[in-house]
């Protein structure tokens, strides 16, 4: 391999224009060197836009370029495994967007092919690599909040367009896949625990049938839990609340950090309801996915284990399904 790594990006999906081409554009370690489409006109226009270097008209051909080192697939959440395993077949590690899978099953299958291919493959969740998770993270550790027993999460947009692949519930659209798992992975982040059983209220979009509201509430071992709410056709929010004996912690723009701008946490003790104990921690400005491509192209070029594999991802893909079944059965679903 070269000494940077030479990417290839699956498709023209919004957030590899907005956001992890530029990326791994500017990182230290990885260099997008071609794109694919479909649509071969609109791969070019893409790979004149960013400075790419080659544009194919199928997937199979940017797969089989033995110049391409490693795979961004942000396709459709149905495209996700069965794109990931034909670039595993082809001796290409790869970074996959969020949801991995439509279900921890399938995922399994993603992760029998990456165990028998012997490459890495993660999901691509950009805010565990956002200084501002891991300095929450490590203020619950030092005990800042003292015992933190409960997280609560918002994460909505209004989207009512049936084009957009979000809407489609054929493919995998809906704002569990799309959104609520943040809320998922990051209180299993914070926590350090897998939930226990889960309990969810969901409601479908009568048109496009995908669940455009839904709110879940996960048993964590210790008493803990995660309470939050997604939806895709509610005005645009962001904040977790991390509620512990001695403070809580607010993460005011949890997930969509901006890279050009600092972020902050904002740690109360609770000493009363107008602010006087609030304290506001700057974290300096830091583009979340090119510290996510960095950390992909350390992980294949030292051959070393990523901070988070499949099974985190399975994990995670495990809560999903239990928050599905539990919308149906109007039940607790143990995981």
């Amino acid at each position: 391999m070269t000494a940077k790594i030479r990417w290839g990006v699956l498709g023209c999906a919004g957030i590899a224009a907005k956001a992890v081409i530029p990326a791994i554009q500017t990182s230290r370690l990885g260099l997008v060197t071609a794109i694919a489409s479909r649509d071969g006109d609109k791969a070019r226009q893409m790979a004149e836009r960013f400075g790419i270097a080659k544009a194919y008209g199928s997937y199979e051909e940017l797969l089989a370029d033995p110049e391409i080192d490693a795979i961004y697939n942000p396709l459709p959440n149905h495209l996700h495994v069965p794109l990931t395993i034909r670039a595993l077949q082809q001796g290409k590690p790869v970074l996959c967007e969020k949801p991995i899978a439509l279900n921890a099953a399938e995922a399994r299958t993603l992760l029998a092919a990456q165990q028998a291919a012997g490459l890495p493959v993660a999901e691509a969740f950009m805010v565990l690599h956002h200084p501002q998770w891991k300095k929450a993270r490590a203020l619950i550790a030092e005990g800042q909040l003292g015992e933190v027993s409960a997280i609560q999460t918002v994460f909505s947009y209004y989207l009512d367009d049936p084009r957009n692949v979000r809407n489609q519930a054929e493919i995998g659209g809906g704002g569990l896949f799309d959104v609520g798992c943040y809320a998922i992975n990051t209180a299993r982040y914070l926590f350090d625990a897998e939930p226990l059983r889960v309990i969810a209220l969901i409601e479908r979009d009568p048109a496009f049938g995908t669940d455009r509201l839904a709110s879940g509430l996960l048993a964590f071992p210790q008493g803990r839990q995660l309470a939050f709410t997604c939806s895709t056709q509610l005005a645009l929010t962001q904040k977790v609340t991390v509620l512990g004996t001695l403070g809580r912690l607010e993460i005011p723009v949890p997930f969509n950090a901006p890279a050009d701008l600092p972020t902050r946490l904002v740690l109360d003790d609770g000493g009363d309801l107008d602010g006087g104990g609030r304290t506001e921690i700057k974290i300096e400005p830091v583009d979340q996915y090119r510290e996510q491509a960095d950390a992909f192209c350390e992980a294949v070029l030292s051959g070393t284990p990523l901070a988070t594999g499949l099974e985190d991802a399975i994990a995670n893909m495990k809560v999903i399904d239990a928050l599905f079944r539990s919308a149906e059965s109007g039940r607790w679903e143990e995981l």
